[in-house]
């Protein structure tokens, strides 16, 4: 009954495609894309690798395939794939796409010759090769169209290739007709291909495929062709994205004469292709073949323009050229739907639920591409990278954006967080999905509500950072601080800092100026909560009217743990040592399912939670922290913020929000190939300024840390929300070790340019926002 029942709702869908008004359909169409995600059209920068134009068929409108008789050389050899790859590589692609001709060794012996002579057997074999040396080479993700193919090729291909092609063209078997345009073409069989696609499903490879439309097709066998693909999606759940591509007549070809499909034909199979299909499966439109109608395939439902190369030719259609990025970036923001650079794997494809998408040997590369949400990363810049400077700027901190208009329901969110309402999961994920004009307006309320909450003013603290001991129990995967042994041979040593050390730095901390220090570790399997209540005794003793903000929630747990005694109890010992506040680090991400891969064994989302609210209930202030820019999305960044919220609501005494942007380089999972490079510059900004709005009536100090960001990029995400810069360190070895390069201490001096650079005053501050004495300033 529910085949039957799906097949008449099928049914009815057609005929109503057939028959409606195309403003219908397309009205339809646009509603269905606007509803389905962020506001945005994609693109994927791309160079074209044609491989081989030779193919085992004769479609009579092709101007791709040839005969051996007029090529050079049957393939392109490995010097030439890797020459156009590298060209590739420098225009700031980040996909090979490589084009070639069904199976030709079936019918060439040209092919078969050249291929016998180098090793390989068949076409496919000599793919997976010259995919192999081109991700091995440039890291571009190659793509790979390599016709109809088997289960066992894909599954070949799948540790070099990031994802795979095929076109379906049309399910219509009319065209394999004597005088019809797939007549002498075996690998056009659409049973033949529709196999082969399922075929990439078993293998869990991440497929584009399409449709051609006006090759000799009828209108019901173009919506016939749609609803194959949808139910080949619904078995397998792999089309990634549906080509709908008009045939144009080319000279030289059997169909150099015959009619293209009309405007409004096209247009109401492209709105039909999103009606159609699921929401996840993108419907895609070449823009190079339609350039005088861009404007009507935004408004049929199209929601990605495909690859654009800018080094290369479209070789399937050489005489129509790509059209300028730029232009059709703003084409795209006059409609509201910033442009946006993807993957050749789309994101669904990359979070860590669908990561079984992505074979082991090629995710570093795509892990190295992506940004938080599984597109392209917008920049080279990553947080501590030596000699780079801040995209952004303090007058721009995301860069120029084109104009555009912002939905009305961005600015009802904007409006809540404003007014200091809590706002939902959904919120919060659609703020920091936002790009272009729409991104620019979440940073521009941001920093009207930082206005609002803490004025004209920056403040910082003067502080010093002593890190006792680099020894830890734990391994966390981030971490290239703490080291389990003497024997670990990294570049820093392990250390374990004595008591008279302790209070001679804190002795020479006072006598900076500084009116803290912050006091951190690792989990040394020697210590006990004496250990940490020593620490604190010998630092007040030696100057008793220093501020002690010292020991991560975990160090806390621990303490307690030995001790045998409820954290609270604990807490309450550390404060009558002389204990002044704690650091909210050790929160990484405050979700379960992130802190099982990145920090296995340390403190649960809750545990973590109880403990800062303990400090709380006991009085002792803390700060709260967010890690960001490795395996995580923006959906736990949403639930991270909201945890932070809803405990500051019931407890209180967070006295500030500090985002930690992951320093990649020396952290042992990037090493491994296991997680991103850090946040994007982009994300980076929108971390400050949504963390304003959605802690907003909550915690009202947005810190930005400059050993992270370098204090040019501390400067520009002062017009993003932040309002301080945090402390000057004296000794920063945390990032330090993570491969940071922004130096272990920074001057109240060039505090206060980065302050001036947006136009406020720098103001010093006591590690609780308290006034300092002028004779301490």
């Amino acid at each position: 009954m529910q085949d039957e029942t799906a097949q008449s709702s099928a049914d009815e869908l057609k005929a109503w495609l057939l028959a409606a008004p195309l403003e219908e359909v397309t009205a339809r169409a646009r509603a269905r894309r606007d509803a389905r995600g962020p506001a945005r059209m994609t693109y994927s920068p791309k160079v074209f690798i044609p491989l081989t134009r030779l193919c085992a068929d004769v479609c009579h409108y092709c101007t791709f395939a040839t005969t051996p008789s007029r090529l050079e050389a049957p393939y392109l050899t490995p010097d030439e794939v890797l020459a156009i790859a590298r060209a590739g590589a420098a225009s700031g692609c980040r996909e090979a796409l490589f084009t070639l001709g069904d199976a030709p060794e079936r019918r060439y012996a040209a092919a078969r010759e050249w291929l016998a002579e180098r090793g390989f057997a068949r076409t496919v074999d000599y793919v997976r090769h010259c995919a192999e040396l081109v991700l091995g080479e440039t890291g571009l993700l190659p793509h790979v169209n390599a016709g109809v193919l088997e289960q066992q090729d894909y599954a070949m291909l799948r540790p070099v290739a990031a994802s795979a092609g095929l076109m379906l063209e049309s399910i219509s078997e009319r065209l394999l007709e004597k005088g019809m345009c797939h007549h002498g073409s075996p690998d056009k069989v659409p049973a033949l291909r529709l196999a082969s696609l399922a075929a990439a499903g078993e293998a869990r490879v991440p497929m584009t495929s399409g449709v051609l439309i006006g090759i000799g097709e009828t209108a019901e066998e173009r919506l016939d062709s749609l609803f194959a693909l949808r139910d080949l999606h619904r078995e397998h759940g792999h089309l990634q994205e549906v080509i709908v591509q008009n045939f144009c007549p080319k000279p030289g070809t059997k169909m150099a004469e015959a009619p293209e499909a009309t405007e409004n034909d096209f247009l109401r199979v492209v709105a039909a292709a999103r009606l159609i299909l699921p929401d996840e499966v993108s419907v895609q439109a070449p823009p190079n073949l339609n350039d005088d109608r861009l404007v009507e395939l935004i408004d049929a439902g199209i929601d990605d323009w495909g690859g654009i190369s800018p080094v290369t030719l479209d070789h399937v259609n050489p005489e129509a050229p790509w059209p300028e990025v730029e232009r059709l970036r703003a084409i795209c923001a006059g409609k509201g739907l910033p442009l946006v650079e993807r993957l050749t794997i789309y994101p669904r494809f990359i979070t860590t639920e669908e990561s079984s998408w992505i074979d082991p040997a090629i995710r570093p590369a795509v892990l190295r591409h992506a940004d938080a949400e599984g597109l392209t990363r917008d920049s080279v810049w990553s947080p501590g990278l030596a000699g780079q400077h801040a995209p952004g700027n303090v007058h721009a901190p995301l860069g120029r954006q084109h104009e555009g208009p912002v939905a009305a329901s961005l600015h009802r969110i904007l409006e809540r967080a404003a007014s200091g309402a809590t706002l939902g999961e959904d919120d919060i994920v659609a703020l920091f999905a936002t790009r272009g004009a729409a991104a620019q307006a979440v940073v521009d309320a941001a920093d009207a509500l930082r206005a609002e909450v803490s004025g004209e003013t920056v403040t910082y603290v003067v502080n010093r950072n002593i890190n006792y001991t680099n020894i830890c129990t734990h391994t966390c995967s981030f971490c290239a601080f703490s080291k389990t042994s003497s024997k670990a041979g990294f570049r820093d040593k392990p250390y374990n800092l004595d008591l008279g050390e302790i209070a001679g730095r804190a002795r020479e901390a006072v006598a900076r100026g500084a009116t803290e220090v912050c006091l951190q570790g690792g989990i040394h399997p020697s210590y006990t909560g004496d250990t940490y209540l020593s620490i604190v005794r010998a630092v007040k003793e030696a100057c008793p009217d220093l501020h002690v903000h010292a020991f991560s929630p975990l160090e806390v747990s621990q303490g307690a743990r030995t001790l045998g005694m409820p954290v609270g109890d604990y807490l309450a010992m550390l404060k009558d040592a002389g204990l002044g506040s704690l650091p909210g680090t050790a929160a990484e991400i405050l979700c379960d399912d992130i802190r099982e891969q990145i920090c296995p064994g340390k403190l649960t989302t809750q545990e973590w939670l109880d403990v800062v609210g303990s400090a709380h209930r006991v009085g002792l202030p803390t700060t709260s922290t967010v890690m960001f820019g490795h395996l995580e999305g923006t959906g736990h960044w949403a639930r991270h913020l909201l945890a932070l919220r809803n405990l500051q609501l019931d407890t209180g005494g967070i006295t500030e929000f500090v985002p930690l942007p992951l320093v990649h380089m020396e952290a042992p999972f990037y090493r491994r190939g296991q997680c991103r490079k850090g946040p994007t510059w982009r994300e980076a900004v929108m971390m400050h300024a949504v963390a304003r709005l959605a802690l907003n009536g909550a915690i009202n100090s947005i810190q930005c840390s400059w050993v992270k960001l370098g204090m040019d990029g501390a400067a520009a995400v002062l017009a993003a929300g932040a309002n301080d810069l945090g402390g000057v360190l004296m000794d920063e070895s945390i990032s330090r070790a993570a491969g940071a390069a922004h130096g272990q201490g920074v001057t109240i001096e060039e505090l206060r340019q980065a302050a001036e650079s947006v136009g406020r005053r720098l103001r010093q501050r006591t590690t609780l926002y308290g006034e300092v004495p002028l004779e301490l300033a």
